[in-house]
This record gives C-alpha cells, structure tokens and sequence, in this order.
C-alpha cells in the first residue's frame, strides 16, 4: 500500500495549484493523517471528495506515528497532509514518512507548490548551492548568533540559506538580519506566495534599511546570500 504525500495550497484553490492528476488521486483515498483537522477538511472539502465529508476517517499527526499507519496495514491507502506546501519540509509529517518506510510501504510524492523552491525560484539568489535552515532562534543574542554563523557559511560556500518564521515574528527577524547582516548581503523576503497579496523583494541589507518595510503577519521565506570577499 501507499502512503501519498500531498501536497496543499499555499493560498487560493486546490485547481490553480495542484495538477488534475494529483487531484484525482487524492479522491482515491478515505484515510487520511493531517496537522490540522480543520483546515484538512475544508482542503477535502475543495477538492471535491465523492465520499462525505463525515465519512472520510482524519486523524492528526501526534507524537507516536505508528498507530497511524493502520490504513496502510489493512491494505488501504494513506493521504499526509500538511498545514500548507508540501508535507515533512518543515513539518511534523516526515515521522510518519520515516515509519512508513520502516515498515516497508512505498510512499508516493504527489507535485504540487512548495514555498521555499518557489522563493528560491524568484529570488535571484544561488540556486546551485543552497540550505533550508527551519526556524532561527527566539532570543535576540542566540538569533544574531546564528545569522551570522548563516552568513558567514553563504559567504564561504557561495550558499543561498533559506529559513522561515512564525508570522507574528516576521518584523523582528527582519530587523535582526538588517541589524547583524553585511551591508552587502542580499537578502529576500517572499510573502503571501502564490496569493493576491504576494510580494517578493530582493535587496542588499543596504537598501532594506533605506526603506524597511513592515511585512506583518503575512507567511513568509526568509533567504540570504553574503557577498564575496
């Protein structure tokens, strides 16, 4: 059996994101493990399930991923969804994709958008060489520490470093890596994408702080690239 990784919209309708054949495939499944059961089923719901909502067996991903797999034992297949974007890429679905492989299943990645390719993508920034680094430390000291261990390893490898932020604490971080970074490093900041509202923006730290804008609590990437000495 099959655990499918599938992968949700990032904003706006499951058609102007996901491929007719990755839909169809989804409307194949009844079990489901979700981080969200809410937004899971309004997701469902927009794709056009031919079974009931209510029919449709949801459960969220909790810390012991095993018991979760019972679909795929009983011979039937398994959708993981994640909140947005593509599941297990800085997501609590990749321990169920680890167990799914240790117990033997195939699992099955379906296309649909990611929003740190996509970020990288009209970034401008490397794409050749380039780190998801997640999330950055909460405490000023520890998050100014790391953005500059991050922009000294881009500026040694020539590597674009990608991270992201809870969205209430996007201004702050901004302001950290203007506050830390090299005049000269660029820095990318990609928000709301694939929605009405995406911005983004490309700029050395230089410029970002000629016209510092406020991002909000919009979701955004976070990328940089260290000029070369």
């Amino acid at each position: 059996m099959i655990l499918y990784a599938i992968p949700t919209p990032l904003g706006g309708a499951p058609a102007d994101a996901l491929p007719a054949s990755a839909l169809q495939t989804i409307r194949t499944i009844s079990d489901f493990v979700v981080e969200n059961a809410k937004s899971a089923r309004a997701f469902l719901g927009a794709v056009g399930m031919p079974l009931p909502l209510q029919k449709l067996h949801i459960v969220q991903i909790g810390e012991d991923p095993l018991p979760m797999l019972q679909p795929l034992r009983e011979g039937r297949p398994l959708g993981l969804l994640s909140e947005a974007g593509c599941p297990a890429i800085a997501d609590p679905g990749a321990r169920l994709v680890e167990a799914a492989h240790a117990e033997g299943f195939r699992v099955v990645p379906l296309v649909g958008p990611s929003a740190i390719t996509l970020a990288l993508m009209a970034s401008g920034l490397e794409g050749q060489r380039f780190a998801f680094c997640g999330y950055l430390p909460r405490e000023p000291a520890q998050r100014a520490k790391r953005i500059r261990e991050l922009e000294q390893r881009s500026r040694r490898e020539r590597e674009t470093e990608i991270f992201i932020e809870t969205p209430y604490r996007n201004d702050a971080l901004l302001d950290a890596l203007l506050e830390t970074c090299h005049p000269g490093t660029r820095v990318c900041v990609a928000a709301d994408l694939t929605c009405p509202t995406e911005s983004i923006n490309t700029r050395t730290v230089a410029d970002w702080r000629r016209a510092r804008p406020s991002i909000g609590k919009r979701p955004a990437v976070f990328l940089l690239l260290a000029q070369a000495q």
